[in-house]
């Protein structure tokens, strides 16, 4: 992988570190205060970074990009992927759910991700999935790379941080979007 150009690299978790919705749609039929541990014991044996994802973090890591994850998850379910795929080290900030006072689309996630890392937000890129990820991004200041596992390009339409989607992280034109 080339030189990567931002200061720090932003990621939401759900949809853009892991693909698990379907396991969270499912978790959620379930009685809702049994609601996370019953994701978890469900997704545990598919639990995987999406496509190419280690290889970007390792990257970054060995040239000095600074990374946060910026997630409306609880710390529950972040600790979860984060210690059963042991790539905490990654992430020297971790913004969840219960860090802000107003969830996406507010910048605050974001803000606040860039702030402790010491990163001004116009040097920051965030990978997002979803809408209201990308306008929160946008709300900050902030260009995104979208990644198409919950959402067409069409969804994305009203955004102009967008400097390109992605199905993973193994998408060749990556490397020109960093």
């Amino acid at each position: 992988m080339a030189m990567i150009k931002a200061k720090a690299l932003l990621f939401d978790m759900n949809g853009t570190m892991i693909d698990d919705m379907a396991y969270h749609a499912k978790a959620w039929y379930n009685i809702l205060n049994e609601k996370e541990k019953r994701y978890q014991q469900e997704y545990l044996p598919f639990l995987k970074l999406i496509d190419g994802l280690k290889e970007v973090l390792a990257t970054a890591k060995s040239q000095g990009v600074k990374m946060a994850i910026g997630s409306a998850a609880i710390p529950f379910n972040i600790d979860f992927v984060l210690d059963n795929l042991h790539i905490r080290d990654y992430f020297s900030v971790i913004v969840s759910a219960d860090d802000v006072e107003i969830s996406k689309p507010h910048p605050e996630t974001f803000t606040k991700a860039a702030e402790l890392l010491g990163v001004a937000p116009a040097d920051c890129i965030v990978f997002e999935d979803a809408p209201k990820g990308v306008e929160a991004a946008q709300n900050a200041g902030m260009k995104s790379i979208v990644l198409t596992t919950m959402h067409e390009k069409e969804e994305f339409a009203q955004y102009t941080n967008i400097v390109g989607f992605i199905k993973d992280y193994t998408d060749p034109h990556l490397v020109s979007l960093l």
